[in-house]
């Protein structure tokens, strides 16, 4: 924790310092603080295991907390965040050491003077889904079950390319694994993907994103092919509407031609309905039959439906109080309350989140 905290101070320090020679210097900071109350009263104070963001019951604590400096000179580009929080604990807790609070680390160089082509390395942002950790950018407080379950950041390298116009952009990666920034003991396998980005306009966004890796030692690996595919649409002024769809395979063992399946739709609608106040709705379905993401040891594994309701009010530009409901009803007992397998789990969560 001393070395975290004595890399925080420099960073914010040093890059302060440099900015008052350097406008390409530039500090920013993000905080969110939540209560989360489960009505199936867990008595670990965890909630389900698939969940990995705001995923404590019953007191308040810090999801996300980081601060992060940057710099870009036009041609050489780099940035530095470290974090806390509950999040950092349970969606990093496989990496080693003082790896576990870093939330992005990364350096970049531009390789052509006429394009906007780009080489960046290290750790950063997935490039899977439309929410990401910072929830004060996502329409809805807590994170979708697909997005839980697929990466949230990720190590290695990427080259991306944006048109003059900003309209597509294209981005090829080399990576470490599938959520890793260390690969992992005993697999020799790099993995890769590919974002294909596409906004015809200012009120719409499509993208697609894809992953190919191996997961597990290289004697037992198998290959996992996984897929994204969202658009955002903003419909009128007050209202948008987010569609997405994910669909990934996973082979049953090293060798053989059988897949077993993850499915997963998703669509959020967010309506403006006065000055400084937003709601937002959404509807998801996860079927994982077999286990690959989400093992429940069931006859139809996890197949579940989840609903959520969100309003949501900003009292500045850079902060929101937020209050999001939220029900899971799955086919098979795979929650539990009062020590008995029940279909269904509902929660409360209450955020303030600020960016800085």
């Amino acid at each position: 924790m001393k070395k975290l905290l004595t890399l925080a101070v420099a960073l914010s320090t040093g890059s302060i310092l440099y900015a008052q020679e350097s406008p390409q210097i530039k500090v920013s900071g993000y905080l969110e603080t939540y209560y989360g109350y489960d009505f199936n009263k867990p008595a670990h104070n965890n909630r389900p295991g698939f969940i990995y963001s705001h995923n404590r019951h019953n007191e308040v604590n810090l999801n996300l907390g980081f601060i992060k400096g940057s710099f870009d000179n036009g041609s050489i580009r780099a940035n530095l965040a470290v974090m806390a929080g509950t999040y950092t604990n349970a969606n990093l807790a496989a990496e080693p050491g003082v790896l576990k609070n870093i939330y992005e680390a990364n350096a970049g160089v531009k390789l052509s003077k006429a394009a906007n082509l780009w080489l960046d390395a290290g750790v950063f942002a997935s490039h899977i889904g439309f929410e990401s950790a910072v929830s004060k950018d996502c329409w809805v407080l807590t994170r979708n079950i697909s997005s839980e379950n697929t990466p949230y950041y990720e190590s290695g390298a990427k080259l991306g390319y944006t048109t003059s116009d900003g309209k597509f952009a294209a981005v090829l990666l080399y990576l470490n694994g599938w959520q890793r920034i260390n690969r992992q003991n005993g697999n020799s396998k790099p993995a890769g993907g590919v974002q294909l980005t596409w906004k015809p306009a200012a009120q719409i966004t499509v993208n697609y994103s894809n992953y190919l890796g191996t997961e597990g030692i290289d004697s037992v690996r198998v290959t996992r092919f996984y897929h994204n595919l969202y658009g955002i649409f903003q419909l009128t002024d007050r209202f948008g509407l987010t569609l997405g769809l994910d669909y990934g395979t996973q082979q049953k063992e090293k060798g053989s031609s059988g897949h077993n399946e993850v499915f997963s739709p998703v669509a959020i609608a967010q309506y403006i309905f006065a000055d400084k106040w937003k709601v937002a709705g959404r509807v998801e379905h996860y079927h994982d039959k077999s286990g690959v993401f989400i093992a429940t040891g069931t006859l139809n594994g996890f197949k579940t439906t989840g609903y959520s309701l969100n309003v949501d009010y900003a009292p500045i530009s850079n902060a929101v109080v937020r209050l999001e409901g939220k029900l899971y009803d799955s086919k098979d007992k795979i929650f539990v309350k009062n020590e008995n397998p029940v279909n269904t789990n509902a929660a409360l969560t209450a955020s303030i989140a600020i960016s800085f």
